[in-house]
């Protein structure tokens, strides 16, 4: 399990996201957005940031094969829409090249004199918020694997998949444990499934990140997120420092109570996989 496999256009890793779309996540966090709102702009600006990764002077590469499991009510289904709603997974210069639209938003910059400054900015948009019903995790873990067994086949010397899992409340439909570690048994030769678990709150409880143990979390579920978590691997670990977060080799892909910060920072972090080639 090394985690050290070369990334190119001939060995590229997948990254999956499973989104919880249930009704609770339409709770407003600090920044006056909705969870999903939140959820869906940072999904959005990690696609944006991964096709910028993946760009060289030819053009895209294809490093990444991505793609977005989002489930709600009793049912698990592909989270991009248009051309992109074939399949689940596709490689980077296909989401680049279809996104649903492109919107004119303001972002606030850094002035160079110690103040902001407005600035018009294009955002493009391929995810789109939702939330209703119930939370089918078992669904969304089963759907995953799925997909991840047959890219693993067809890869089977790649570094592995990572699944980044963002979800705000409890499964409505079984235990998803074991499923969860099933999941992580999916292979290449590089290693196991990553499976990383990110759980939003708007309680204002403090956050817990990249934990060693389940002994600070305060319930079973984040007991059971944390045990269905993989290990960071080694270069996970020092992307989590150079953010300041205290990551060792016991530290699980984790967040509990996962703020504005937080969010920003789990996607970034799980989707730093290792040398681009």
């Amino acid at each position: 399990m090394s985690y050290s496999a070369e990334i190119s256009r001939t060995s590229p890793t997948a990254f999956l996201f499973l989104v919880d779309q249930s009704g609770s996540m339409q709770d407003v966090m600090d920044n006056g957005k909705s969870k999903a709102q939140f959820v869906a702009d940072v999904l959005n600006r990690t696609f944006a940031t991964l096709i910028t990764r993946c760009t060289k002077s030819e053009g895209t590469r294809d490093y990444f094969e991505v793609g977005v499991l989002g489930y709600s009510g009793s049912t698990a289904a592909n989270g991009l829409a248009g051309p992109l709603s074939a399949s689940i997974l596709h490689p980077i210069s296909q989401i680049e090249a279809n996104p649903l639209r492109i919107e004119d938003r303001v972002k606030r910059m850094d002035d160079g004199a110690g103040g902001l400054v407005d600035q018009a900015i294009k955002f493009p948009v391929w995810f789109e918020p939702k939330a209703a019903g119930g939370t089918p995790m078992c669904t969304a873990i089963t759907a995953a694997a799925e997909q991840l067994v047959a890219w693993c086949d067809a890869h089977p010397d790649s570094y592995p998949p990572t699944v980044l899992h963002v979800t705000d409340g409890e499964s409505t439909d079984g235990d998803p444990e074991g499923l969860g570690q099933q999941l992580q048994q999916v292979s290449t030769s590089d290693g196991h499934v990553l499976l990383f678990n990110l759980h939003v709150s708007t309680s204002g409880g403090d956050p817990v990140k990249f934990p060693i143990s389940d002994s600070n979390l305060s319930d079973s579920y984040a007991k059971l997120l944390f045990r269905m978590s993989s290990p960071l691997p080694a270069h996970l670990q020092r992307v989590a420092e150079e953010k300041g977060i205290k990551a060792t080799m016991e530290s699980r892909g984790f967040v509990f109570n996962g703020d504005i910060a937080e969010i920003v920072d789990f996607f970034d972090i799980g989707t730093r996989a290792a040398q681009l080639r």
